[in-house]
């Protein structure tokens, strides 16, 4: 089923485009990839599907039908969250807490529901045993990986991320992707992913939708790319 429809979408920053004519439908429930050189709008795209930006012409349209009573919630996990500094006053175990008050609203209290489902999402991703530390103490791998639990603990239907396994290893890389692989399979989430780990990534995703340049200098989805996923457990390397 649709999720979101973009038709002949236009936008730009100056007086030029940087995106034009971008056509493209997300199903419910696959594994996307975004993929382009640097200066490919990746990011650009990303925000007109959140609604972030608004198209000069065209139209971005998000089918809430199909997700049902639930509604949309959407789990966001910006690029650059290496840059929280060395005096973020948070606790990873609060950071990734504050993903539930979404879910929770305004008068029910935080209980033992979320409290494991906390201990869940770190434990997926990895950094449950650093659940005491300070955000700003830790690696840029490492608060990616919060950062991800925080999206997760907000029990999205749709996540987004933008380059989210920045400062990862390898083999984290690769535990992060079959973690992913694992929300879609089972969960029935669907998550739209910019990555330029292509080759590491390709395996675990439905589709990939590259973003190409023409000569004008405007980026413009030319291929979009069925996978053949296969993946193993849904286990987050330590």
């Amino acid at each position: 089923m649709i999720l979101s429809s973009i038709r002949n979408v236009v936008f730009g920053y100056g007086e030029a485009p940087v995106l034009n004519g971008i056509s493209l439908e997300i199903h419910a429930g696959e594994f996307v990839g975004i993929t382009g050189p640097n200066g490919a709008a990746k990011t650009t795209l990303l925000k007109l599907m959140l609604g972030l930006l608004k198209p000069w012409r065209g139209e971005v349209v998000i089918h809430k039908e199909t997700l049902g009573d639930r509604g949309l919630k959407i789990g966001y996990v910006p690029q650059q969250v290496a840059s929280f500094n060395s005096g973020f006053p948070s606790t990873v175990l609060e950071l990734v807490k504050s993903g539930c008050y979404s879910r929770l609203g305004l008068f029910k209290r935080f209980g033992s529901e979320e409290e494991a489902l906390v201990e869940r999402c770190l434990k997926q991703v990895g950094m449950w045993e650093y659940r005491h530390r300070k955000i700003g103490e830790l690696s840029g791998g490492q608060k990616q990986r919060v950062c991800i639990a925080r999206a997760l603990a907000g029990e999205p239907n749709v996540l987004i991320l933008d380059e989210p396994a920045t400062g990862m290893d390898r083999e984290s890389r690769g535990g992060f992707y079959r973690l992913m692989r694992h929300y879609v399979d089972e969960h029935g989430i669907t998550v739209i992913m910019v990555t330029h780990g292509l080759e590491e990534a390709q395996p675990f995703l439905d589709r990939i939708i590259s973003l190409e340049q023409k000569e004008s200098e405007e980026w413009t989805c030319l291929t979009t790319s069925s996978c053949s996923a296969r993946f193993g457990p849904a286990l987050f390397s330590e």
